[in-house]
């Protein structure tokens, strides 16, 4: 499409009802940097949306009118930059056009909960400015996706809570901080930093930095420390805190991400960094009822995210056709106590990529599937003995993280702090029939429906009544029913639970 530049918001309107397309929005105060191209490019190579870029210099952000005369304005570069990275419309409007006076914008409110902490003690009304700007561009523009960047931590938690509370048909999608060569936080106002600035904000910067490299071998972090080598430098902290990263509040030692979160003044200038902490890399834990599609599901999202995929039913199922194959007596606790000690199940991924299941060398991946197996698998599955030893298991696959894993317990028992909990599950009608054409299941498609509906009515009953580890939905699992909806779109719905909970940062090794 012809690139397209806009200044009045008659036009945006206009422009609007004519474009047969959904809108990228990337909302600017110009002097744009590679930050801002980062941006840009990639809601480019996302979809195949129209991308606008805004800019617009935002008074009601400043609590220093010196600092917004200072603010640079490089617009006929942005403007080139914009075009030269994929943008297809700018819009650069003007005060009067996002507050016009005869309209009474009113000032909306960021929730202090989140905006008292960090940069809100000391820019008081700061986020109040950023709130009302980016509902009145969201409302003008009326965009599908709302690209921002990880390096604005706390802005960003503060906007994905106002889409939420006004209810907008919004996906945000954000991108990690994009540092300079010399590792800072890549920002607008790094252009009025004198040499020796520069130097403190780099020490500040690499000071986090290793703070991070060293939590992933020690685990703790020292506040104290960390302070006392910046002041040594005669740096000036605003503040340096480390905090949950979603709320905001103290680091907890149960938290295995949190936020180490900095600003700094050098000079006039004042400058915010932060880098995130990971004790183990994050899990997705994936329960529900038989034939609710988690297996399938749980699949799609590991090879999309490139996530370890733990198939923790596949892993009771290859017990259970053992102890089938081995004719073996689990009803006597000593033997199958010694029996499980030498018992060795393992994934392996085929030529095609397909995960395939080993118990005691053996491969089982089609076996396991028969009617014979679902029939077994609820009462296996409920010996303590058998469940400790294979939780045991599960855990230790799981000790580094980088996991999805599906099954009956994995948010309540094998992986109760994973990141991110998905109860998944249908109607039973809708699960008989996704049995009966299931593929992989041939005893499963020589039944008639009624029979699979009472044989799924038992399994669930079972499942969900047994005294170890029933199944039963987390407090903090997010239900999802997947009756009418396509596997992709619960994928995707999924991913995007995931990516609002993970912040791309720590994506990146």
């Amino acid at each position: 499409m012809n690139k397209v530049i806009l200044r009045k918001t008659e036009e945006i309107e206009n422009w609007r009802r004519n474009i047969n397309s959904e809108i990228n929005f990337i909302p600017t105060m110009g002097n744009l940097h590679n930050g801002h191209i980062k941006l840009i490019s990639t809601a480019k190579n996302d979809n195949s949306n129209v991308n606008l870029v805004s800019i617009f210099i935002n008074p009601l952000q400043f609590d220093n009118k010196l600092d917004l005369e200072h603010y640079p304005k490089t617009i006929d570069d942005d403007i080139k930059i914009s075009f030269s990275n994929g943008a297809d419309v700018i819009f650069i409007p003007n005060n009067e056009d996002i507050y016009p006076p005869n309209k009474n914008i009113k000032l909306l409110k960021a929730p202090i909960d989140l905006s008292s902490a960090l940069c809100g003690s000391n820019r008081i009304g700061h986020f109040d400015g950023v709130c009302t700007v980016v509902y009145r561009l969201i409302n003008l523009i009326k965009p599908k996706n709302l690209y921002l960047g990880e390096k604005d931590w706390q802005q960003l938690l503060i906007l994905k809570n106002l889409i939420l509370r006004k209810k907008l048909n919004v996906a945000i999608k954000s991108i990690p901080t994009q540092r300079d060569f010399d590792g800072i936080p890549l920002s607008s106002r790094n252009v009025h930093l004198s040499k020796n600035e520069r130097e403190l904000i780099r020490f500040f910067s690499s000071e986090l930095l290793k703070a991070k490299k060293n939590f992933q071998q020690e685990k703790r972090i020292n506040l104290d420390e960390i302070i006392k080598k910046l002041s040594a430098k005669k740096i000036s902290i605003e503040y340096l805190e480390h905090l949950h990263p979603h709320t905001l509040q103290k680091a907890r030692l149960e938290d295995n991400i949190s936020l180490l979160a900095g600003a700094i003044r050098c000079g006039e200038t004042r400058l915010i960094d932060h880098v995130f902490l990971m004790k183990r890399r994050p899990i997705i834990a994936i329960d529900g009822p038989a034939g609710s599609g988690k297996s399938t599901v749980t699949k799609l999202i590991a090879k999309k995210l490139k996530l370890l995929y733990l198939d923790t039913g596949a892993m009771y199922r290859a017990l259970s056709w053992l102890m089938i194959k081995e004719s073996i007596d689990y009803k006597k606790e000593k033997k199958l106590q010694n029996i499980l000690k030498d018992i060795s199940i393992v994934f392996k991924s085929n030529t095609n990529s397909h995960q395939e299941v080993y118990i005691n060398n053996y491969c089982v991946t089609e076996e396991i599937r028969s009617q014979k197996i679902s029939s077994i698998v609820s009462k296996i599955s409920s010996i303590k003995e058998v469940r400790n030893f294979l939780v045991e298991e599960q855990r230790k696959i799981g000790e580094s993280g980088g996991l999805v894993a599906e099954g009956r317990d994995i948010g309540t028992t094998v992986f109760p702090h994973a990141e991110l909990k998905i109860f998944l599950t249908a109607s039973i009608d809708e699960r008989a029939k996704r049995r009966q054409s299931d593929n992989n299941s041939k005893d499963s498609q020589e039944i008639d429906l009624n029979t699979l509906k009472e044989l799924i009515k038992k399994r669930d009953f079972e499942d969900s009544n047994r005294e170890i580890s029933p199944l039963t939905k987390a407090n903090d699992a997010i239900e999802i029913i997947t009756d009418g909806y396509t596997i992709n779109e619960v994928v995707n719905k999924i991913i995007d639970l995931y990516n609002d909970k993970i912040p791309k940062e720590t994506e990146i090794k």
